[in-house]
This record gives structure tokens, C-alpha cells and sequence, in this order.
């Protein structure tokens, strides 16, 4: 079902289960802010009140057919003759799951910790064991092939410590060119995106549900990409962390919007979750975020034209979409985008109409070093992220026990944490790797 946004933004798709009455659980789940207190002592299920703005007869479409990899449920008023119980709503189901598990095991589904693509080592065994860490990513590059890619994958699995209805998600940067991570036999070589945008967007679609099937066939579950940054003709020398790399679309907003498009369907099609990135776009700076602190974008505005890939990924159905961690000084000058409420809440939530998982770039890359770790997490949850990477796994227990510590003080933010693991979870359950 598609609902109208705000602004000049196109609509975006929503959950089924998100229009769904008494099920809007989730912060800003049905496209308004909702407050999720904490469950009171023995409570089964969280106590909820949420404020929907109302939507227009005329603001809603036909519903699309559910891509072949999301789960959806269906409900209807009448009994049946033979009495089979109606089937529960997706949302209220999660909601049950996070509720029976404890603030540590929480935390836990709202972490990303990073492995070595080449083998999963006894202290990131141990940091993803602590952390309790519910999605790990594979960060550095390997030419090992598809065979050892799946035994690293299954290292990890067997290293997470997750309830048992939960399981942990497989994550690789996969974009093509310069960001393949996974190569050798059994991976295509996958060309950059700038070549890619060399391809009409059917042939690209194709391609990416081959390499999509390609990581589904090694346990991968997540694919980091695509990327939705829009460089300026002329810039691409000078934009280290799109241009230089050649991992944009091209200068053309419209155009690069198809692309992105295509290779999102493309994934979903192969059952593999994507991330559209790095909102609100990294193609106007200089420095790269990974290797550099204080990146500033001294242009982009929040209506800006160069949105429009971001803005047809959400369509598109993405999973995730990734927040940047540049400042972004027509926006919010005195915070990264990673943890500015007005580019997540305001922007991603309520411009976008986004209600998928919002997940940040790496908290331990150099932009963010001149804060303690602990911090960063919490500042991103408080801005309205759900799902932080952390590619120092060696950081990631001491960021969880900081999250935990403040949260067992704090009802506002173990409400936070409450809401967006139930994003998470709902993301699992669409991919097969949560019952609810």
C-alpha cells in the first residue's frame, strides 16, 4: 500500500501490517510519532500510545503484491466455518517476541558487529558472544571464494548468542567495483556502480538477483547497498568517498533513482535485504567519513532534489537505509546525520514515510572517534536509529553495557530500545530469521 508524504517527496511503501488498527507499535510506525512505555511488572506485552495523523481516501492506492521474500499476514473480520484461529498480525506478534526478552538480549538485536570476511577469530567469537550481538557484518575484503565464505558465515552464526526464536543476520558490503567484498569462485566480479549505470535498469535487475542468489547461497542475508548518493558532474575527482571509488549512480538524480531501483528489486527478488545509502548523501563533500573526522556538506538542503534515489529506494521496498556520518550545515549544523533527530526523525521518518530499519554507518570508523564509544550508540538510538554497526568488535561489549546501564535508568530510552527492536525484528521475520 502506498501513502502520500510530506513535501515534494513521492509516496512511499509501507507495511501492510503498519495500517493495521491497534498495531502500530513501533515508533512513528504508521507515519506519526508514538510513545512505547515500558511493560509494568508481569505485563505480557508493553503498554502503547500512539498519535496517527489521519490519511486521505485519495492518498492511498491499490496494494502492490508482497515481494516473493516478505512475509505477510492476513486477517479477516469473519470466523471461519471450520473455526481456525485467525491469524495474528506480523506487528503484534513481534511486539510479543520483544517483549519476552530481557534489556541485554535488546540491546543486542540493535548491534552490528563486523568479522573478518577471512575467518571469524576467537576474540570477535568473544565480542559477538558478550555483546550478545544479533546481526554481524563481514568487513574486509577476500578472494577466498563462495566455500569459505560459507564456513566464516557459519562460524559467526555459531559464535552469536541469541534467543531461540531469533537469528543472527548475515551482512556484507557488496556493491560492485571497489566495494565487493566477497570474491573468488562462486561470486561474479560485479562491476561498480558507475558502470553498472551503464546497463538499462532490467539488465541491471537481473544481474543483482544473480548476485543476490549468489550471497543467499553462502548465508548471507544483507546486502549494505545500494548507493543512493548523487555526485555533482564534475565532482567526481574531488568526492573521496563516492566519486573517487566510482560507487554512484552518475550526476542525474532521476536517473540514478531507476538504478537504485532496479538493483534493490533485483536483491529482494534473490530474498536478500538491502540498504540504501548513506542519507541525506555523501556526493557534495570531500573528505571520507571512514578516514576522516569533521566531514561537512555546506549544501544540501532537506528538500534537495539530489534526495531522489533515496527517495525511490524507499519506494522500491528497501530494508534499511543508512544514515550518514557527515554534518550536514543547511540541516542540522551541530550534529551528524547519524545522530540528528531532524535528519532521522524528521526527514527519514516522517519526509520519507520510511518505517523499515534506519542503521548507521560504522560507529568506530574516524568521524566518529572524538566520542567514547558508549556514546555513539546512545546518541543514535536517541536520534532514532535502530541498528548501529560497530566495526571494532572489539568495542562492541562496552558499547552494549553502556546502552544497558543507562536504559535500566531511563524509561524514555528503554522505550527507544523496546521500538526499534521490534523494527528489527520485523525486518527478521521478513527474511526468515525470526518466528514471529
Amino acid at each position: 500500500m502506498r501513502v502520500g508524504t510530506a513535501g515534494p517527496y513521492r509516496a512511499a511503501r509501507l507495511p501492510l501490517t503498519g495500517l493495521l488498527t491497534g498495531c502500530c507499535l513501533a515508533m512513528a510506525a504508521c507515519g506519526a510519532p508514538s510513545t512505547v512505555t515500558a511493560p509494568a511488572p508481569g505485563s505480557a506485552t508493553p503498554s502503547v500510545s500512539t498519535s496517527v495523523a489521519p490519511i486521505s481516501p485519495s492518498a492511498v492506492s491499490t496494494p502492490s503484491a508482497a515481494p516473493p521474500s516478505t512475509k505477510r499476514s492476513t486477517s479477516s473480520g469473519t470466523p471461519s466455518s471450520t473455526s481456525t484461529p485467525t491469524p495474528r498480525p506480523q506487528t503484534v506478534r513481534c511486539a510479543d517476541l520483544v517483549s519476552s526478552l530481557s534489556l541485554r538480549d535488546r540491546v543486542g538485536q540493535l548491534m552490528m558487529v563486523a568479522v573478518s570476511s577471512d575467518g571469524v577469530g576467537a576474540a570477535a567469537a568473544t565480542a559477538i558472544d558478550e555483546s550478545r550481538a544479533g546481526s554481524v557484518i563481514l568487513l574486509g575484503n577476500t578472494t577466498a571464494g563462495a566455500a569459505r565464505v560459507a564456513r566464516v558465515v557459519e562460524q559467526a552464526r555459531s559464535a552469536a548468542r541469541t534467543p531461540k526464536e531469533i537469528r543472527t543476520m548475515l551482512a556484507a558490503d557488496q556493491e560492485g567495483g571497489q566495494v565487493q567484498r566477497l570474491r573468488g569462485q562462486g561470486f561474479d566480479r560485479i562491476p561498480s556502480a558507475q558502470r553498472q549505470a551503464e546497463t538499462s535498469p532490467a539488465e541491471l535487475k537481473s544481474d543483482a538477483a544473480r548476485w543476490g542468489r549468489q550471497l543467499r547461497g553462502v548465508g548471507i542475508d544483507a546486502n549494505l547497498a545500494p548507493v543512493a548518493d548523487v555526485v555533482p558532474k564534475g565532482r567526481e575527482d574531488t568526492n573521496e568517498p563516492i566519486g573517487v571509488l566510482r560507487r554512484g549512480y552518475g550526476s542525474n538524480p532521476a536517473a540514478a533513482a531507476r538504478h537504485v531501483t532496479a538493483f534493490i528489486e533485483g536483491m529482494d527478488a534473490a530474498g536478500v535485504a538491502t540498504s540504501v545509502k548513506h542519507f541525506p548523501g555523501l556526493g557534495r563533500v570531500r573528505g571520507n567519513t571512514d578516514l576522516t573526522a569533521e566531514v561537512v556538506d555546506s549544501s544540501t538542503t532537506r528538500r534537495d532534489p539530489d534526495l531522489k534515489p533515496f527517495v525511490a529506494g524507499v519506494e522500491a521496498g528497501t530494508d534499511m537505509v543508512m544514515m550518514s556520518s557527515a554534518y550536514y550545515a543547511e540541516i542540522d549544523p551541530s550534529r551528524r546525520a547519524a545522530f540528528s533527530p531532524t535528519v532521522i526523525k524528521g526527514m527519514v521518518r516522517g519526509d520519507l514515510g520510511f518505517t523499515g530499519v534506519v542503521i548507521s554507518d560504522d560507529l568506530a570508523a574516524a568521524a566518529m572517534r572524538d566520542l567514547n564509544p558508549g556514546q555513539r550508540m546512545l546518541r543514535f538510538l536517541r536520534a532514532g536509529g535502530d541498528l548501529a554497526i560497530i566495526g571494532d568488535a572489539g568495542l562492541a561489549a562496552r558499547m552494549a553495557d553502556t546502552v544497558v546501564d543507562e536504559a535500566r535508568d531511563d524509561p524514555k530510552l528503554a522505550a527507544v530500545i523496546e521500538a526499534s527492536t521490534l523494527r528489527v525484528l520485523q525486518l527478521k521475520d521478513r527474511r526468515g530469521l525470526a518466528d514471529c
